[in-house]
């Protein structure tokens, strides 16, 4: 008998929402693997402003030890306004800052779909959005967040936008493969029109695509005009390759299009370790109280799975998603007259079942 595969996950529950929507990914990640023939070893550890309220440390030692030995680390969320008053290392964002460069994960994935059934959940009209089906693909450690020097006086404050030729290449590549499992475009954002950090980027995107994929098609785009396009007409992009600030903006701002953050999943990847965790933040103002969407921290579970080899599995977990949306199922985010409203954990659950019934499992 052919021995099951097994993995170690690190979850990382977080803040807020997290420990909520990080429990129903977890359901969906056991019941995948119980279905699919592997198993998955989870466990647990503090990160962001539950690690400082525990260690004072918002990643301790041994939470990045686990996530450096695991297989796959995935986090629910970070953040909130009972640690407003923690500056620099103390506050739980830099705990992921500072995960992000530990695990040397240097892309960021946010893939952004809008099934036609969801579109008049959009803020924006329905035949605009009713189809997309974008990437972004985010540079994650390097460009202003982590340029130096940065500093502040009393009179002034200043960070610094740096990128090498290496940075960019290697995140440029990660691009284009994923375009070649697309539509095969690429649209590749900066202001080159006013930095020179820019005119880097978009000569050496320019350079790797001239190399190496010029069957792919490139077009570049100022972030301004990015942002305009996006709400104007965001079926026109394929993949969105672009740096660390603008991707964190434009991400964002893709976000809307499917009328809520819970629906939106997110990978980082280029190291050893993969990161994955919901677009969406903490959402303090609704934690506790079951309304917190777990879709998007279910989606970044399939993420996890394709990054495994478990592609089944994968596709198993989406088309639960899509048959429980299918079905009207809605959390209070997305609800509309007509819809049946759920809580969080009855969406995790319908999820669970709809991806291990009938043809999703297999037996061999």
């Amino acid at each position: 008998m052919q021995e099951k595969n097994t993995y170690w996950i690190a979850v990382l529950p977080g803040d807020g929402i997290g420990p909520e929507v990080a429990r129903e990914a977890r359901r969906v990640l056991e019941a995948v693997s119980e279905a699919y023939g592997f198993c998955v070893e989870i466990s647990e550890y503090a990160m962001g402003g539950a690690a400082l309220d525990l260690y004072d440390d918002p990643l301790p030692p041994a939470t990045l030890d686990a996530c450096k030995a695991a297989d796959a680390v995935f986090l629910g969320a970070v953040g909130g306004p009972k640690w407003d008053d923690r500056t620099g290392d103390q506050r739980p964002e830099s705990g992921l800052l500072k995960l992000r460069k530990a695990l040397g994960v240097y892309a960021n994935l946010r893939p952004v779909s809008v099934p036609t059934g969801l579109a008049d959940a959009s803020p924006l009209r329905a035949d605009v959005v009713a189809g997309v089906d974008l990437l972004v693909v985010r540079e994650l450690t390097g460009g202003i967040y982590f340029g130096m020097p940065k500093g502040r006086t009393e009179t002034e404050a200043f960070n610094t936008m740096r990128y090498t030729t290496e940075e960019i290449e290697r995140v440029a590549h990660v691009a284009f493969q994923w375009a070649e499992q697309r539509q095969g475009r690429v649209t590749s954002v900066d202001k080159a029109n006013v930095l020179v950090v820019s005119q880097l980027w978009r000569a050496v995107v320019t350079a790797v695509h001239e190399a190496s994929y010029p069957h792919i098609a490139l077009d570049h785009l100022y972030v301004d005009n990015a942002a305009m396009q996006l709400v104007r007409a965001p079926r026109q992009f394929d993949v969105i390759l672009t740096a660390n600030l603008f991707g964190d903006i434009l991400s964002d701002l893709a976000a809307t299009l499917p009328g809520s953050l819970g629906m939106l999943p997110s990978a980082s990847v280029g190291g050893s370790v993969g990161l994955f965790e919901p677009v969406h933040g903490s959402a303090p103002d609704i934690a506790g109280q079951g309304k917190a969407n777990p879709i998007a921290a279910i989606l970044s579970v399939a993420m996890l799975l394709d990054t495994l080899g478990e592609n089944a599995a994968a596709g198993a977990v989406r088309r639960g998603v899509q048959a429980v949306l299918a079905a009207r199922y809605r959390t209070v985010d997305l609800w509309r007259d007509g819809d049946k409203q759920v809580l969080t954990a009855e969406m995790g659950a319908l999820i669970a079942h709809h991806a291990t019934a009938g043809e999703a499992v297999m037996t061999g």
